[in-house]
């Protein structure tokens, strides 16, 4: 019985490995290809398996989108540190958040991506519903969580209460990224820290 429980174990583990090495190589092949070279067959190309084999560690083509977006945030986490998503001073909230528009600004792919699986999750059905709901709960409660605090230090305006705040702030980041696909000469991590300006409060 034991022996049988270790293969388990075993047969886990590595269906957990190559799990995530799919996710690793499919995150690069659309930051380094685009969101063209994100049908299942190509990725599948990427990691030696056919598309069946592929699927095989997800339930659908959805679920493996909304992983590849759920590997990205755990990317930029570890890459910016805790200030992405999950840090309660505004200053270094504000540079790690930022410093991961910018970042977007050369994985288009990954926008793309981004952009239309999360009109897609507008349906209380679909796979990455609630990954989207999950991360801008996150982020909303991080960003007021720090600007409330230099509230109430009166650093930062409260004519604007702090929860509105942070959906504006996820509202501009968001609407920012649409844009730049249209425009790709938009600067969308100066038009965010240009937001962070607006927030201090006026010196008298």
């Amino acid at each position: 019985m034991a022996e049988h429980a270790t293969g388990r174990r075993g047969s886990y583990a590595k269906g957990v490995a190559k799990r995530e090495e799919i996710l690793t190589r499919a995150l690069d092949v659309i930051a380094r290809e685009g969101y063209g070279g994100a049908s299942v067959k190509e990725l599948a190309d990427a990691v030696g398996l056919s598309q069946a084999g592929l699927l095989h560690y997800f339930e659908s083509k959805e679920e493996l989108f909304t992983e590849i977006l759920r590997k990205r945030d755990e990317r930029d986490l570890a890459h910016f540190g805790s200030t992405t998503l999950a840090a309660a001073d505004l200053a270094a909230l504000r540079t790690g958040y930022v410093e991961t528009v910018r970042h977007n600004a050369h994985v288009p792919g990954l926008v793309q991506l981004f952009a239309r699986l999360s009109v897609d999750a507008g349906d209380a059905g679909h796979p990455a519903h609630g990954f989207f709901l999950e991360r801008s709960d996150t982020l909303r409660t991080s960003f007021a969580r720090a600007i409330a605090e230099r509230q109430a230090a009166g650093e930062v305006t409260d004519r604007v209460d702090a929860d509105t705040l942070a959906r504006i702030f996820q509202a501009v980041a968001d609407g920012l990224q649409l844009q730049w696909l249209l425009e790709p000469d938009v600067d969308m991590a100066a038009a965010v820290d240009a937001l962070f300006d607006l927030l201090k409060t006026e010196k008298r």
